[in-house]
């Protein structure tokens, strides 16, 4: 009688434990299967599962020495045990601070700008609509990137803090995060696909509980994109390309893999610098600049120039180059908000159609005779 009965415990114990293992396998299964939402993108991953998401920020700066895993958590949702370890961010958001312009263009596009209740150096902000909240008061300055005001902050209790680092010593972020503030770090400006850049977007969907909106706004995108490549899918790539212009005593010059260079090849030009692989920029002297782009056809300067004349002020030798002898000259950096922002810098990287439709009208005007530049300027 007794061995029968520890027979029955023994098997009722086994039975328990095969029927916790099934129990737990459903959140293990979930959170190792789920399907990356984030196609361009190479340092952004987006796994939604049933009441929470996990978000991937992969290599946030260069020579990151790990990757971030944040836990995006709804009401009532219930986060698997080995999720527990990462910081939990309760959505959607209902306020935020945020800390790089690049940010604006999504909360506007997704309808939450009014969320949007801290930014430091506020000045850099050039979209109208946001301005109007920030001289309203809804939107207050926190001080900057490397100084934010963290009384401020506190007293302002975002629900989250949305920063970026450059490098693996980010004494700020650690002492937010000392202050209960909740930090989730961006890393948009290190991706170098222009498609990829904009799809950043869907992280604020995910933060606000706008998941359709963002991707509803993110495949418009990809569709003028891929529009945009078609008119020029039969072009020749034979106008040849200088980029950037001189600061102090060094030109620097974008490297091949870098964002810029993709717009100009995707917009069927040959960038002059194309056989220096990389990404970033690359330092060079004028003399350099000069042997290997004196003849370049157009040239695509960097500074918020409006004339040649303007131009050549700063630096006689920019009179040397055929781009700037037959006046073409463009840059995309002349248009100013009302508090001294660049406009380039904040809506491009949202809106990389725009910018590959503004390449395609400097070297191939024929095409879109109609098209009124975004963000481009010839120089007078």
């Amino acid at each position: 009688m007794k061995l029968s009965f520890l027979k029955t415990l023994c098997l009722v114990a086994l039975f328990s434990c095969i029927s916790c293992k099934k129990e737990e396998s459903p959140d293990t299964k979930s959170v190792t299967t789920a399907t990356n939402e984030v196609q361009y993108a190479r340092s952004l991953a987006i796994y939604k599962h049933k009441g929470y998401t996990r978000i991937k920020v992969l290599n946030p700066w260069p020579n990151a020495q790990k990757n971030y895993t944040y836990v995006l958590k709804e009401k009532n949702g219930v986060v698997p045990d080995s999720l527990l370890q990462y910081p939990s961010i309760g959505v959607p958001l209902e306020s935020v601070v945020v800390t790089s312009t690049t940010s604006i263009p999504y909360l506007e596009i997704l309808g939450v700008a009014k969320r949007l209740v801290g930014f430091p150096h506020t000045d850099y902000i050039s979209s109208k609509e946001t301005r109007k909240l920030i001289d309203k008061g809804v939107v207050k300055n926190v001080g900057q990137n490397e100084q934010l005001n963290i009384e401020l902050l506190i007293d302002l209790n975002p629900e989250l803090i949305v920063t970026f680092g450059i490098d693996n010593t980010n004494p700020m972020i650690d002492n937010l995060e000392k202050s209960g503030l909740k930090v989730l770090l961006q890393a948009d400006w290190m991706e170098q696909s222009p498609l990829g850049k904009a799809e950043w977007i869907k992280l604020y969907g995910a933060l606000f509980g706008k998941e359709k909106e963002a991707k509803i706004q993110f495949d418009k995108i990809v569709k003028n994109y891929t529009d945009a490549l078609a008119l020029v899918a039969t072009k020749k790539p034979t106008a040849t390309v200088l980029y950037g212009a001189m600061y102090q005593d060094q030109w620097y010059v974008a490297k091949a893999n870098s964002w810029v260079a993709q717009f100009i090849k995707d917009a069927k030009a040959n960038y002059l610098w194309s056989d220096v692989g990389g990404t970033g920029s690359i330092g060079l002297p004028l003399e350099r600049v000069l042997d290997k782009a004196k003849n370049a056809t157009y040239w695509i300067a960097t500074g918020p120039y409006r004339t040649v004349t303007e131009l050549a002020n700063t630096n006689p030798h920019y009179s040397q180059f055929n781009a700037f002898r037959t006046k073409q000259v463009y840059t995309f950096e002349g248009k100013i908000g009302a508090t001294g922002g660049t406009v380039y810098y904040e809506l491009a990287p949202s809106r990389p159609d725009l910018v590959l439709k503004d390449y395609i009208k400097i070297f191939h005007p024929e095409l879109v005779p109609n098209y009124t530049f975004a963000f481009a300027q010839k120089l007078n």
